[in-house]
């Protein structure tokens, strides 16, 4: 698979001279230092059509996405694969719709994403809209209530995505929009309370109309709706819906389902592992009998499972991303001139720490400051050293491995 390349210049995309998407091209670091490419980039002259501006889906491919993923998110192959192949179909229609003249008219797909806490749901909604230079609003369903409720509006989360969007409703239109922990909001039971659920099933209700794709009216500064104020109309036709969440119980309702699942009087019954996660194998009545409303459930069409993280992806969340944990703290320490080391006793340790404390890859954050902390305090006292990071210091806490370096800057 060939690498992105500057629609100016036609260099490759690298660390050194990294290729963006803007405005529907590609343009390399370079090009867009130089001030006569900046001028005619800013001033969207022809070359760079207004409406253009995500990215020219001819010279992307799924694999495109799915790779661009990998840099950022370790592991969950089989979610990548078809969140990639969800997302390339869903910008590839809007970047055809005006070009193509027909009756056939493609709907938008929205995607569902289970999995545990801290495996990557949040990332992969932010690693998209980085590579396709999209807005993404991200917002919490359990702070949303019905209108007229205290409580956050269902339509706040199109007012945050067009502040996103530096208020252009055409980048709006075409944002993306990630509710994270969607499982909180499902229904305390299957059976219809006489009184409103205001937060539960009166949130996934409001959300239904703005899903599927309607015109919203929303307050360009958030906040409650009054008579006399200015209205911004945002259709939601193209903007991509992600919904997240954890949904702690819902493995036993699948188990409780398979175990069911028997025909004939002579069959027996399926043999089903209580330690084991059957989350790739959920359907729409196993979200329903968790709370969600049907109506939502028609309305999140792919649904893609993340597994639970073990220690060697924990290992390789703290070493491979472009931007992982390891690389940030040595570039820290660089800045001082002291440089960082880590055995790789010390890295799995941190990586079970993390694993038993049962947040996903977020615990690695935690546990990574409070190792550090007196090392950053005490920065200045190594300068021209080189620490190396045991087992015994990530255990005790006892004086790292300190090596006399040159009298030279590491950076």
């Amino acid at each position: 698979m060939s690498k992105k390349e500057c629609s100016i210049c036609h260099c490759a995309d690298s660390a050194t001279n990294p290729v963006y998407s803007k405005k529907g091209i590609l343009i390399c670091k370079n090009c867009f230092s130089n001030e006569e490419v900046e001028r005619i980039f800013l001033r969207n002259d022809n070359i760079y059509e207004e409406e253009d501006n995500i990215l020219n889906f001819n010279n992307v491919s799924p694999k495109d996405l799915k790779t661009a993923l990998d840099e950022y998110v370790i592991g969950q192959d089989k979610a990548k694969k078809l969140l990639s192949v969800a997302v390339y179909n869903h910008y590839k229609r809007i970047s055809q719709e005006e070009a193509v003249e027909d009756d056939v008219e493609i709907f938008k797909s929205n995607i569902l994403l289970l999995g545990p806490t801290g495996s990557g749901k949040t990332l992969m909604a932010q690693t998209f809209a980085r590579f396709l230079d999209v807005p993404i609003a991200i917002s919490d369903a359990t702070s949303l209530t019905q209108a007229g409720y205290v409580g956050e509006d269902v339509e706040n989360i199109i007012t945050r995505l067009y502040q996103a969007a530096d208020y252009d409703i055409k980048r709006t239109q075409r944002g993306i929009i990630f509710i994270d922990e969607i499982d909180k909001i499902a229904r305390v039971s299957e059976n219809r309370s006489i009184t409103r659920d205001v937060s539960g099933e009166g949130v996934q209700q409001a959300l239904l109309k703005i899903i599927e794709g309607s015109v919203v009216n929303i307050s360009p500064q958030g906040g409650r709706k009054h008579p006399h104020q200015e209205f911004v109309q945002i259709d939601t036709q193209n903007i991509l819906f992600i919904c997240g969440g954890a949904f702690d119980g819902l493995n036993d309702i699948i188990k409780n389902r398979l175990g069911k699942n028997v025909l004939g009087f002579n069959s027996e019954k399926k043999t089903i592992n209580n330690d084991e996660n059957y989350f790739h194998l959920v359907d729409s009545s196993d979200l329903m009998n968790y709370g969600m409303i049907p109506e939502l459930i028609g309305r999140l069409h792919i649904i893609a499972t993340l597994d639970e993280i073990n220690q060697e992806a924990m290992l390789n969340i703290l070493l491979k991303p472009k931007n992982s944990l390891i690389k940030q703290y040595q570039k820290i320490f660089a800045l001082d001139n002291v440089e960082l080391e880590f055995e790789e006793a010390a890295l799995r340790l941190i990586a079970q720490k993390a694993i038993d404390r049962k947040t996903g890859a977020r615990a690695l954050r935690a546990i990574m400051e409070g190792l550090m902390i007196d090392l950053m305090f005490d920065i200045k006292d190594y300068s021209g050293y080189k620490i190396v990071i045991t087992k015994d210091f990530v255990l005790n806490k006892k004086q790292p491995m300190l090596v006399k370096r040159r009298k030279k800057k590491i950076i």
